[in-house]
């Protein structure tokens, strides 16, 4: 899954999405280095205007919280258990049981986009003991991803406006979606083999502005799979999340290289750029 997201946009003069043109001095928070998902604070996520003639970036609580848990304690509880910072692309309008989604009426009715700009994701790594056996415990080695000549892109999301009725406190909060790994991504996100779903401006497009999209149209989208050839990627350091550079490159002398031998002719269970 991902849970640290970049959104540190002070590299480009505005954000663009169908020659809508966002000034980024007007956004104060665009700034971060790294959001960590597990501490659930406000991060960037565009949503259209009532007429989808237009869009806003607002902040939300990234981890999306239902309209049926009651206070902020529940709310905690619920999202450590859920990790409800990302949602499943295949299971957006059912869950793994069959029953209806917690994600179902935000996917019908709130569609946003989450900005990045660069997404970093761990690869599990078992040494080998003295016996010959691997070790139990991995080591874990953290990438940055972005994507080839694009400064930031887009993630598919989902969003929630929720109300503590314990003290009346109103909040936005918000998911990403995730869809299954492509060949490159496989490797760096070895330990579940997923990726969040990462859009071309069309496809962004029409996920964020289009009212009248069918069900399976919306799972399509958010399935969407991006080819390895497109992205970018490197170590970094073990501690990117205090760093003032997390990006930055960092190399592990112990560490075998991704292998891109089949990322050229990778082939995608569902639909690709």
């Amino acid at each position: 899954m991902c849970y640290y997201n970049g959104q540190r946009v002070t590299r480009v003069e505005f954000i663009e999405l169908k020659r809508l043109e966002k000034k980024v001095k007007n956004y104060d928070f665009l700034d971060v280095g790294v959001h960590n998902g597990f501490e659930h604070k406000p991060c960037a996520i565009l949503v259209p205007n009532e007429d989808c003639s237009d869009f806003e970036i607002v902040q939300m609580e990234w981890g999306f919280i239902p309209y049926n848990v009651r206070d902020r304690a529940e709310a905690t509880i619920f999202q450590s258990r859920y990790l409800t910072m990302n949602a499943k692309a295949e299971n957006l309008f059912l869950n793994d049981q069959g029953r209806p989604s917690m994600w179902a009426d935000a996917a019908r009715n709130r569609r946003g986009l989450m900005l990045s700009t660069g997404i970093y994701e761990y690869r599990h790594v078992f040494p080998m003991g003295k016996k010959g056996v691997p070790l139990k415990t991995a080591v874990k080695y953290p990438y940055h991803v972005s994507v080839k000549e694009r400064p930031y892109f887009f993630m598919p999301a989902v969003w929630q406006e929720w109300t503590d009725r314990q003290t009346g406190e109103t909040v936005l909060t918000g998911a990403n979606t995730t869809t299954m790994a492509n060949t490159v991504m496989r490797q760096i996100h070895n330990s579940k083999e997923r990726m969040p779903t990462i859009l071309t401006d069309d496809l962004a497009w029409e996920w964020m502005m289009s009212k009248e999209l069918s069900e399976a149209r919306i799972t399509e989208i958010a399935l969407t799979q991006v080819p390895s050839s497109k992205l970018d990627f490197c170590t970094v350091d073990k501690a990117f999340r205090a760093s003032a550079a997390p990006e930055s490159p960092f190399e592990y002398a112990d560490l075998a290289p991704i292998d891109l031998t089949y990322a050229d002719t990778e082939k995608f269970e569902y639909p690709t750029w």
